[in-house]
Parts: C-alpha cells; structure tokens; sequence
C-alpha cells in the first residue's frame, strides 16, 4: 500500500475513533457484554457443574474466542448507514485512495477488539483463570484471537454492503449466535451426540478456542480438529478472509458514485 493510501487510511481510522468520544455507551456496551456472559457462565454453569477452578480455566479461552465474533453489528450498522446517508459517495468523490474508507474502518474495529480482549483477560484473571504457559505463547494466542476476529470483520464488511440497510442488520446479526454457539466455547465435543461434536470441532471459533487452551497449558483432547488446533487456527481465519476480503472489495467499487 502506498504512502498515499496509508495516510487516506490513517485519516478514516480516527474518523472511526472520533465517534468513540462521541458515543461512548455503544463502546462500553461492547465491552461489558462479553464479560456479562463470562461471568453468567462462569457462576452459573461452572457453579452448577461444581467445578468452578477446572470449568473457568475451560471457558475463558473460549469466551475469548466467542467475543471475536460479538460486536460485529457496530461495525456493519456503521458502514450500512454511511451507505445509507451518502457518506461513502462523498468519499469517493474526494481524491482519496479507495481502499481508505474500508481499512479505516477495520482498523478502528481492530483496535477495539484489543481492547475487548484485554479487558476480558482482566476479568478472567479475577475470576480464577491463570495463563500457564509462556509469555511468547501468551502473545501467540492473542495473535490467533486477533486474526479470528479480521476475518470475522470482513465477513460483516461484505455482509453489511449485501445488506445495504441498518434495519437488515439484525437480521444477519442473528446467524452469529448460532455458529458461536456450535463451538466449544462452553461444552466439550466429547460430551455432545457424536454428529454434532463432529461438526463443532471444525468450527473456526473452537479451533481458535481449542489452540488457546493449548498454548496457556490445558491439555487438550479429541481428534485430528482439535490435535492440530493452532494450524486450524491459522488456516480458518486465512481461509475465510481470502474469500471475504475481495468479495468486500469488489461489492465497494460497485457502489454508485
């Protein structure tokens, strides 16, 4: 990317903060909501099961891996309503580089997808999880949790130009719930029918979860998915955005001027 590009993209990126200061309940909202969940199913269902210290160290790597897919709605209403209002037409009237408006915006919701993360391991900590493995792996898990969640952002990218309209929003919003919640994230494959274990361990978001609990230090078992979670890793979220990417780009340069 060129010099030219890079500031064009740098100018949208604190466009997308601004509207931070500007609204900051949708961004404490964003926060806040994943760790409610953590907290719930920690205290509830670890507490039901009767293994809090065991469960807790289970579901924090995959309530990491879950939030990678929360907030997507944020993004795709922002992007669906600059639609909506003519912003993006303005935009490529002006002499910028086209590309700008789109990795703006993915770096804004990156940003803040770090900061999501932090928080939840902060949260985590306080509620009894502890990393065991190394501080290099420590990173590396983060990398793996910040590359599933690109790869979700330009799902809803595309997704939010496909649907056009903030009010169609909720409506793909909707399908998150389901693919998140056919993950490990809360239960292990093992203890599911075995067509569905089969089909959750291929999930992105448990390879990803599956890869964190082996990089902090939990044992993991199951078959080849969850053997070779942190290639899965790596190779879903490359997958997904090999496919996502262009079909986002190329959905943008068709837009009216």
């Amino acid at each position: 990317m060129s010099t030219y590009a890079l500031t064009d993209s740098w100018t949208m990126t604190r466009r997308e903060l601004a509207h931070w200061a500007r609204q900051p309940v949708q961004v404490v909202v964003g926060l806040v909501f994943p760790v409610m969940l953590l907290l719930m199913f920690g205290y509830l269902i670890g507490g039901g099961r009767g293994v809090e210290g065991a469960y807790v160290n289970y579901l924090v790597p995959g309530m990491l891996a879950l939030t990678m897919a929360f907030g997507l709605e944020s993004t795709m209403l922002a992007v669906t309503q600059d639609l909506n209002k003519g912003v993006i037409d303005r935009f490529r009237s002006m002499p910028m580089a086209d590309s700008a408006v789109l990795v703006g915006r993915s770096t804004a919701d990156m940003l803040q997808s770090a900061l999501s993360l932090l928080v939840m391991v902060g949260v985590g900590y306080a509620i009894g999880w502890r990393w065991h493995g190394s501080f290099v792996a420590f990173l590396g898990a983060l990398g793996l949790l910040l590359l599933l969640r690109f790869a979700m952002l330009w799902i809803g990218i595309h997704l939010a130009m496909v649907a056009g309209k903030p009010e169609m929003v909720q409506a793909v919003q909707i399908l998150v719930w389901p693919v998140g919640f056919l993950s490990n994230a809360f239960a292990a494959p093992e203890s599911m029918p075995g067509w569905l274990g089969a089909a959750v361990q291929w999930n992105p978001m448990s390879a990803t979860a599956t890869a964190v609990r082996d990089l902090s230090g939990i044992p993991v078992d199951g078959g080849w998915a969850a053997e070779h979670a942190q290639l899965l890793a790596v190779l879903w979220p490359v997958l997904l955005v090999g496919v996502f990417f262009p079909l986002a780009v190329r959905r943008f340069r068709r837009l009216s001027h």
